[in-house]
């Protein structure tokens, strides 16, 4: 299994709740934070049509987790990971 990136940023509440079901889940996670690598928001834009946190990538696939939402979050993540 390959390791999930979580594009993010320090100050988003939506992103803390995703890393926190990702910990919970016991899946292994890069975090790539957009205001330590702010070339990593074009992979983000690119990929979402906008700048959107958190957003995250597995093997080419992406979701977000904006206006975080744990059922719909609990969904897209295992879409992603199938």
């Amino acid at each position: 299994m390959g390791k999930i990136k979580v594009y993010s940023t320090s100050w988003c509440p939506d992103c803390h709740a995703a890393k926190r079901v990702l910990k919970e889940k016991g899946l292994d996670f890069e975090e790539i934070d957009l205001e330590e690598h702010p070339e990593a928001v074009e992979i983000v834009v690119a990929s979402r049509g906008k700048r959107v946190v958190p957003t995250l990538e597995y093997n080419g696939k992406y979701i977000d987790g904006n206006h975080f939402n744990p059922d719909k979050f609990q969904k897209d993540l295992a879409e992603l990971l199938k």
